[in-house]
């Protein structure tokens, strides 16, 4: 097993039966405000959708089908599949002040608010018009996402991480050590001690034997 799975099998939260997702993440200090231990908030009802069903990812293009911005195209920044929602760069947006005090109003800003995801529809790249997508397979065994109105293909978006790095456009420097080195097994056992080891690899030859002792 890869050791980036096994750090996310470790830091994965558990939350409560009844915990109620929202925009933070559970384990900040926002999301532990608002779900203090002993309080049950109000019960969310949430479509369920199935992980292999789900077509809308971080950097596609949507238009939105419903609400005060309809007919706007604009790219998902972020997905919280927990709620169905998606928020759109620019797009469903509310003003609220941020920072406020008993001496000061706060700071008037903009914050995207969430959308359904039923409430938006992929954009197909070969018109720049809403579409409806299902999944199939190539000839090759991938699983894509094909527009039913055109069928042509829409590909998953290539997306930066934080540190800038494109994990599909990435290749492997001189000195990066590939999956297969790090995954080959080079450990062989043996009844030597480290010493004995050492030695034998810096053929050292030990004359010396220990005294026999005798314990009565």
């Amino acid at each position: 097993m890869r050791l980036t799975a096994l750090l996310t099998m470790a830091a994965r939260v558990v939350v409560p039966k009844d915990y109620r997702f929202g925009t933070n993440r559970p384990w900040t200090p926002a999301a532990k405000r608002l779900n203090p231990p002993g309080k049950r908030r109000r019960k969310v009802f949430v479509e369920p959708v199935a992980p292999e069903d789900w077509s809308v990812f971080r950097g596609d293009s949507v238009e939105i089908l419903a609400g005060k911005d309809k007919g706007k195209q604009g790219k998902v920044i972020q997905v919280f599949r927990h709620r169905n929602w998606l928020i759109l760069e620019g797009l469903n947006t509310h003003h609220r002040y941020v920072g406020k005090t008993p001496d000061y109003r706060g700071t008037y800003i903009a914050a995207e608010a969430p959308i359904l995801m039923r409430h938006v529809s992929l954009i197909d790249p070969a018109d720049r018009k809403p579409t409806e997508v299902e999944w199939k397979y190539t000839e090759e065994g991938e699983k894509v996402r094909v527009s039913v109105r055109t069928g042509r293909i829409i590909p998953k978006p290539v997306v930066e991480r934080r540190d800038g790095i494109v994990p599909q456009q990435w290749k492997d420097g001189p000195k990066d050590t590939t999956p297969e080195d790090a995954l080959e097994n080079t450990y062989v056992p043996s009844l030597k001690t480290l010493e004995e080891e050492v030695m034998e690899k810096l053929c050292i030859q030990e004359t010396r034997r220990h005294r026999t002792s005798y314990w009565y």
